[in-house]
């Protein structure tokens, strides 16, 4: 049988491309094993953001706001499951879904935002040993799990239908390829390698002053800053549009200088050192894991006086940087979106 699965996810140039992304690994790894996907939002303002979807074939439907308008197009669709991946949903989103029988899976940071769900996953670092309450509490089953919603579909997860932590961590095809097959460049006597970049959209408009902040240490590097808007630094820096060539660039350099979104766990994974700073409150959790981890290097909300001190620092000392990318390398195997599915496919 042929399961078909629904992300409920909108991206674009104030809403930046986070959400988009993990969900775009998800569907991959569920393509992969033979489902068909649906992508049901909005793309709004960003063109890179809609080719990830075109180039994989991921259709995309506009999707309407109210809960009971898009239980009906899921219907007509004729989705198993929907994947929520939203901080602007409709609170009673989920309950519409799971009470007209379809299998929902919510992808949050820390709060579910009122979203009821078959199954939650926060794939923050820590996120297993923070408490958690669901909106609606359900009723133990037999050995351990418990019942949903009239869908009859069964919370088979950790934890009572919460997947939490880095284990699940959601990654792209393009990353899991490049573990292993491109070797980061040695620091050379123009400097290190270092790239900037803060989302596909960059929607806080931070890339010019954090390239600034790079410049401002009086080190010498070599700096690729991704934005959608150019803009002129007095610097070794370069400024390129959003691209598809991220992940190999990610790779390649000695230092990233990024926020702490969904991101990092790519970071991670391939081993990069990386240094953070937040540009949405969600992003803050994530952060203060990391950063307190002792697993990045952290620059605060803004590049003060005490972020330049941090990038002197790690721009200065291969070795501060290389531990970096050797601790967070241990936290994330890859296998994070292969769990996810395995329980997001058992509710059907």
């Amino acid at each position: 049988m042929t399961h078909r699965v629904g992300f409920r996810c909108d991206a674009g140039v104030a809403s930046g491309v986070g959400h988009l992304m993990r969900c775009v690994a998800l569907a991959e790894e569920l393509c992969g094993r033979g489902a068909e996907v649906l992508f049901l939002g909005e793309v709004a303002g960003s063109e890179w953001a809609g080719s990830q979807l075109r180039q994989r074939g991921f259709p995309l439907c506009a999707a309407p706001a109210e809960p009971e308008a898009l239980v009906e197009l899921v219907r007509v669709f004729g989705l198993d499951a929907v994947v929520l991946d939203s901080y602007v949903l409709a609170a009673g989103t989920g309950a519409a879904l799971r009470a007209a029988g379809t299998a929902v899976l919510a992808i949050i940071d820390g709060d579910p935002l009122g979203q009821d769900a078959d199954l939650y996953l926060d794939q923050n670092l820590g996120a297993e040993l923070r408490p958690f309450q669901p909106p609606r509490e359900t009723e133990a089953g037999p050995g351990g799990e418990r019942s949903a919603g009239p869908g009859g579909a069964r919370l088979v997860g950790p934890q009572g239908g919460r997947l939490a932590g880095a284990r699940y961590a959601l990654l792209r095809d393009s990353v899991l390829l490049m573990r292993g097959t491109a070797r980061r460049r040695p620091a050379r006597s123009e400097g290190p390698l270092v790239l900037c970049f803060f989302g596909g959209t960059d929607s806080a408009g931070v890339a010019p002053v954090w390239a600034g902040a790079l410049c401002a240490t009086g080190l010498p590097f070599r700096a690729t800053v991704v934005s959608p808007v150019p803009f002129d630094v007095d610097g070794p820096v370069t400024v390129i549009p959003p691209t598809d060539r991220l992940p190999g660039l990610m790779a390649e350099a000695n230092l990233v200088v990024t926020a702490a979104g969904s991101v990092v766990w790519e970071l991670l994974h391939l081993g990069v050192p990386a240094a953070l700073s937040w540009v949405a409150d969600n992003q803050l959790i994530g952060y203060e894991a990391l950063v307190g981890g002792g697993i990045a290097a952290g620059l605060g909300p803004a590049p003060d006086a005490a972020a330049v001190g941090v990038l002197t620092r790690l721009l200065a000392d291969p070795a501060v940087r290389d531990e970096y990318g050797r601790r967070g390398a241990k936290l994330i195997d890859g296998r994070g979106r292969e769990r996810v599915a395995d329980a997001l496919l058992a509710l059907l």
